[in-house]
């Protein structure tokens, strides 16, 4: 018999407390209607800090290097980023207000539906429209709608990007290269307008932890720029705001003996026609016929060290919350999500990825819990 994990997977809390929930709270605290599963408070402006990787259990375990963000964090709980745990899929949920599922936006790498090929939605591909990729509305739109100007605040690399089209358009881009400028943009921003929702979106944390390791002196220092970031935002705040603080995924550390190369076992490779998602949270679409030699495989070989799917599996369990019917070609035949500290890499397909020190996307606590703190406007 295939060994299974120990514990089960840490699986989001969709309609309750996740990323998506966060940001229908803040539409409906801004007086847009909708659901306020949250419970925020009515306020006239709000800016919504999204700190790239920062997790609940890694700022948990550095307060020394955070102490404005962890006296916040002492009365705050957490909330649930949602499957995969990875920056396409939260940045969607927090910029539609809907679980990936109902989003589309599924991984870092998803497959086309009747293409043979995968989108990657960090690069994005000029042939895929993003608009149609994802049609359904974001909370910007919704916003304006309402009578609430709406601002993104991010570094000029993402500005039109496709992952910005298909998630987060209908804002006023506004760019800031630095931390100074964040802060600065974020609060003109603000005080254009009576009623305002400003996202700020900051990377270099995730980026940090990405090269050097969430565990590492150089992730620490990069901690402490950003509880400044945090603490000079609170204070730019303009009268009747409300700063509200979150991540979109949490991060591992993946040592060298834990990383298992899928391209260096060919078991795991028969029958696979596409190796999407990323180290952490895969999609393994399979070659017609194949999908339960591949589920069998990939089960026997991972065993303990992952949860593993198949699609009809993981779409029940509620692991990409409810699930559209037409988005359900674009999960993989299997899903495979490590129940520890590894990885299932692609050396020779993914050579960059693969040589990541931190990792994130799975269904443990440490990938998905992210914080949510609050500085109330005065």
């Amino acid at each position: 018999m295939t060994a299974q994990p120990a514990v089960p997977p840490t699986l989001p809390r969709y309609g309750e407390a996740t990323l998506a929930d966060l940001a229908t709270s803040l539409l409906a605290s801004l007086g847009a209607g909708g659901p306020n599963p949250l419970g925020l408070s009515p306020a006239s402006r709000a800016c919504l800090l999204i700190i790239d990787g920062l997790g609940w259990e890694l700022l948990r375990d550095h307060q020394a290097a955070a102490p404005f963000l962890s006296e916040l964090a002492a009365t705050a709980r957490p909330l649930s980023a949602g499957f995969p745990a990875t920056t396409v899929t939260s940045l969607s949920s927090l910029g539609t207000g809907r679980p990936p599922g109902q989003h589309g936006m599924l991984g870092y790498q998803v497959a086309v539906p009747g293409q043979r090929k995968l989108l990657n939605a960090l690069r994005w591909d000029r042939k895929v429209d993003p608009v149609a990729w994802q049609p359904g509305s974001t909370i910007f739109e919704r916003a304006v709608k309402a009578g609430i100007a709406a601002f993104r605040v991010a570094p000029g690399a993402f500005r039109g990007t496709g992952l910005s089209v298909a998630a987060m358009r209908g804002a006023d881009y506004r760019v800031a290269d630095s931390l100074g400028a964040l802060v600065a943009q974020s609060a003109v921003a603000l005080k254009e307008s009576d009623r305002a929702l400003v996202m700020t979106y900051y990377g270099k944390l995730d980026s940090t932890g990405h090269s050097c390791g969430c565990t590492s002196d150089a992730w620490r220092y990069q901690l402490g720029h950003v509880d400044k970031l945090a603490e000079q935002l609170a204070s730019a705040l303009p009268h009747g705001t409300v700063l509200h603080v979150t991540a979109d995924h949490g991060m591992v550390d993946v040592s060298p003996q834990d990383r298992i190369d899928v391209d260096a076992m060919p078991e795991l490779r028969e029958g696979v026609a596409l190796l999407g998602g990323e180290p952490r949270a895969r999609h393994v679409y399979a070659r017609p016929g194949a999908a339960a030699d591949v589920l069998a495989a990939w089960r026997e070989i991972l065993g303990a060290r992952a949860w593993v799917a198949s699609r009809d599996e993981a779409t029940q369990a509620g692991w990409f919350g409810e699930v559209a019917e037409h988005l359900m070609p674009r999960i993989g035949d299997v899903v495979a999500a490590p129940a520890g500290p590894w990885a299932m890499v692609a050396t020779r397909a993914e050579p960059h990825e693969s040589a990541l020190i931190g990792m994130h996307g799975s269904l443990t606590m440490a990938d998905q819990l992210v914080p949510h703190l609050v500085v109330a406007g005065t």
